[in-house]
C-alpha cells in the first residue's frame, strides 16, 4: 500500500515532538519504511525534523539522509560534528556515502573522512568523489560480488561468502581475469548445479553489457531501460572493473531528467521546489516571462506594421492563429525531445523526419483549415475573407510543425538541451512569425 502523508498525519507528529513524547515518535518510526520518514522529515519545520532526527537509530538515520531534500540534509549536517558524519557513512553504501557529503566543504570532508573507522570505506569514497556526478563514475557503487575465472566453483563460493559481508543487495556475479578485467557474468543457478571442481571459467557467460566510468548518466539510464537491466557494471578505460550502478540510481536519473525537461518546457530555468524562497521562484520563472513578454511586443509591433485597423475583422482570428501556431509548435518539439531523451529515434535523416511532419501538419491542418473556413464565412459570409483565414491557418500549422521539429534536432546537434525547444520558446517564436504569416497572406489575397 502506497504511503501517503496527510494533514492529520503532520499534526500528529508535530503533537508528539512539542510534548516530547519519545516513545511515540521510536514507535512510529519502526513501523513506517525510513524513506517514508524521510518525507515527514521534509514536511515539517526544520527544528521539528531536527529533533525527530535525533531520536532515530543510527542506521535508520544514515538511510534517511540520502532521501532528503539537499537543504534539509544540508542544514542537520552543518549541525554533526565530523565523527558523528563519519558515523553515520559507515553504515551507507560507498555511492550513497559519496552523494550525503558531496556538497561539503573540501577541508570538511577531509575531516569526515579521516574519521570514517572503515579505510576501506574511506577510499571508496574518495575514488567516487572524484567523478563527475553526472557520470557513470558519480552514480556507481563500489560494492559487488566479483570473481576469477580461474578459481574453482569451491574456491568462488569461498571468496563470495567474504564479499558479501560488505554487500546488502546481490544482483549479479562478475567475472573477471587476474588483472581485474571484466570478463563476463555467471549464472546463480549454474553455480548451483555444477561441480564444485568446476572452472569458472567453463560456466561462466561472457556476453555483458558494461558502460564506462565517464558514460552520461543518461545514457547509463537509456541502456539499463533498454536491455531490461537491474545492475550494469562500470569499467574503466583498461576494462576493469571499478563498481557496479543498480536500477535504483537509474530510476532516480530518469526522475530527476523527467522533472527537469517538465521544468524547462514550463519556462522554468532552474531546478526549484515549491518550498523554495520567493527570490529563488522569482530568479526562475522571471527569464521566459520577459522573453514571451518580448514576443509580445514584437507581435504589437507586426500588427502596427500591417495597419491593422484598416481591415479590424483580421484582427478577430489573430489569437486563433497565434494558439494553433503555439501548440502545434509544442506538440512537434514535444515529440522530438521525447524521442531524443529515450534514443528511441533512431537514424532517421533530417530530411524524412521533416516529411514525415510536413504530411502529418497538412493532414491536421487541412482538416482544421476546412472547420475555420467554415465558421468564418458563417460570421462574415465573405468566401474571399474565409478562404484567407483557412489559408493561413494551415500555412501557420505546417510552418510550426516543422519549425518545432527542427529546433530541438539542432539543438541537440550543438549539445544543448533540446528541452529548451518545448513549451515557451516554440510558443514565442511562433506568435512572431505566425502573426507574420497571417497578415502576409491577407495582403496577398486581400490586398489589405
Amino acid at each position: 500500500m502506497k504511503f501517503e502523508i496527510s494533514k492529520e498525519l503532520i499534526v500528529t507528529i508535530r503533537e508528539w515532538i512539542a510534548t516530547e513524547n519519545k516513545n511515540a515518535l521510536i514507535a512510529y518510526s519502526a513501523e513506517v519504511h525510513w524513506a517514508d520518514i524521510a518525507e515527514i522529515l521534509d514536511e515539517l519545520h526544520y527544528e521539528e525534523s531536527k529533533y525527530f532526527f535525533e531520536l532515530l537509530d543510527e542506521e535508520v538515520s544514515a538511510d534517511i539522509l540520502t532521501e532528503l531534500e539537499e537543504d534539509v540534509r544540508d542544514r542537520l549536517l552543518s549541525e554533526l560534528s565530523s565523527k558523528e558524519i563519519a558515523e553515520h557513512l559507515d553504515n551507507l553504501d560507498s555511492d550513497d556515502a559519496a552523494d550525503v557529503i558531496a556538497h561539503l566543504s573540501e577541508e570538511q570532508k577531509e575531516e569526515v573522512l579521516s574519521q570514517v573507522e572503515d579505510i576501506d570505506q574511506a577510499s571508496d569514497i574518495v575514488d567516487l568523489l572524484s567523478y563527475g556526478e553526472d557520470t557513470a563514475g558519480g552514480l556507481m557503487a563500489k560494492e559487488l560480488i566479483h570473481v576469477d575465472k580461474n578459481w574453482t566453483l569451491l574456491r568462488c563460493v569461498r571468496e563470495m561468502r567474504k564479499q558479501a559481508e560488505e554487500v546488502e543487495h546481490v544482483y549479479t556475479i562478475y567475472v573477471v581475469d587476474e588483472n581485474e578485467v571484466l570478463c563476463g557474468t555467471m549464472s546463480l543457478k549454474r553455480l548451483l548445479l555444477s561441480s564444485e571442481r568446476t572452472l569458472v571459467s567453463k560456466i561462466y557467460n561472457e556476453k555483458v553489457i558494461s558502460v564506462k566510468a565517464s558514460t552520461s548518466k543518461e545514457e547509463v539510464a537509456i541502456i539499463m531501460q533498454k536491455y531490461d537491466l537491474v545492475a550494469l557494471p562500470v569499467v574503466d578505460e583498461l576494462n576493469r572493473l571499478i563498481g557496479r550502478i543498480t536500477i535504483d540510481d537509474a530510476v532516480d536519473v530518469l526522475t530527476e531528467e523527467a522533472e527537469k525537461d517538465y521544468q524547462m518546457a514550463s519556462g522554468i530555468t532552474e531546478n526549484i521546489e515549491s518550498s523554495d524562497s520567493v527570490m529563488v521562484l522569482t530568479r526562475a520563472r522571471l527569464p521566459w516571462l520577459l522573453i514571451g513578454l518580448l514576443g509580445g511586443i514584437f507581435g504589437a509591433q507586426i500588427m502596427g506594421y500591417f495597419e491593422i485597423e484598416k481591415n479590424a475583422q483580421l484582427a478577430l482570428f489573430a489569437p486563433l492563429i497565434i494558439a494553433m501556431g503555439g501548440n502545434v509548435g509544442v506538440q512537434s518539439s514535444a515529440i522530438i525531445v521525447q524521442g531524443l531523451a529515450s534514443d528511441t529515434l533512431g537514424h532517421i535523416t533530417l530530411s524524412k523526419r521533416l516529411v514525415k511532419e510536413f504530411l502529418v501538419a497538412l493532414v491536421n491542418g487541412g482538416f482544421c483549415a476546412a472547420i475555420i473556413f467554415g465558421v468564418s464565412f458563417f460570421m462574415k459570409e465573405d468566401i474571399a475573407f474565409a478562404e484567407t483565414i483557412s489559408m493561413a491557418l494551415l500555412c501557420v500549422i505546417v510552418f510550426a510543425a516543422l519549425f518545432g521539429t527542427v529546433v530541438p534536432l539542432s539543438l541537440n546537434k550543438y549539445k544543448i538541451d533540446p528541452a529548451l525547444a518545448t513549451g515557451p520558446f516554440i510558443t514565442t517564436a511562433n506568435d512572431v512569425f505566425g502573426l507574420c504569416i497571417y497578415f502576409y497572406i491577407a495582403q496577398w489575397l486581400l490586398g489589405t
